[in-house]
């Protein structure tokens, strides 16, 4: 196993176990412990786990996140050219579920108020943005988030498996082949997962910064839906097209 995959793995334990030890890296690579040691000081380096006595464990950075106002300054031209495209997936009449991204903010000055839609959504500023278009909106209720402005909790998990959607769109703060989708927020994946479960066809939006990148809680492999991301590097993109169904998008 070559040393990137080595490391690929080691993270992929971590989004399961939070601290893993020499032995278990040792035992799920088949590597010596040296060659453990070195990999594990590789990913310390690069920000991505921090060394233990016996092991490591993660990062607190994969456990934060960006407010709104930051994630909304974050590659915009990207996060348009993606809504554009995941739009042309809805239809006249559908019942569809939004989730509290800043991509699938960008999708709603893109809806048309004339199609019929009736949107569900845990975001209260995608809740506030659809009632100024004029468009049926259900706010699930429960806790909010100060960081995301989303509603998380039993009480939305509750509500949003009474519901049926013909499409799902999600957002993602990580595209990983072997750790996943991934967001820092136990709550928020929850909810992710809910919704996936109760459509009949599911998006994830995802600009081509989220590929490779772990985050704390996995809510899905990379197959749970159709990503729809900007333009990726060729490695990368050969990679993800043979684990997923990619939609590159030009920015």
């Amino acid at each position: 196993m070559l040393a990137e995959e080595r490391q690929q793995q080691i993270l992929a334990l971590l989004q399961t176990q939070s601290i893993v030890s020499l032995q278990d890296i040792c035992q799920a690579t088949n590597c010596s412990e040296s060659s453990a040691r070195r990999d594990l000081q590789q990913l310390e380096d690069a920000g991505k786990l921090v060394r233990v006595h016996g092991g490591a464990k993660l990062s607190q950075e994969l456990q934060r996140e960006p407010d709104m106002p930051g994630k909304l300054r974050l590659n915009g031209p990207a996060k348009m050219a993606i809504a554009k495209e995941a739009v042309k997936n809805v239809h006249p009449g559908d019942t569809i579920y939004l989730d509290a991204g800043t991509t699938t903010l960008a999708m709603i000055e893109l809806l048309d108020p004339a199609a019929n839609l009736t949107v569900v959504t845990n975001g209260v500023l995608h809740a506030s943005f659809l009632a100024d278009q004029g468009i049926r909106t259900l706010l699930l209720g429960g806790v909010l988030r100060n960081t995301t402005k989303a509603i998380v909790g039993t009480t939305a998990v509750r509500a949003l498996k009474q519901y049926r959607f013909n499409r799902v769109f999600l957002g993602t703060n990580g595209v990983h082949p072997t750790a996943g989708l991934t967001t820092p927020s136990p709550e928020e994946a929850v909810l992710k997962q809910a919704a996936a479960a109760q459509a009949e066809q599911v998006f994830v939006l995802a600009d081509a910064s989220k590929f490779d990148q772990t985050a704390f809680v996995r809510f899905g492999d990379c197959d749970l839906g159709i990503l729809i991301t900007s333009t990726l590097p060729p490695v990368i993109s050969d990679r993800y097209h043979q684990v997923a169904t990619v939609r590159e998008v030009r920015e």
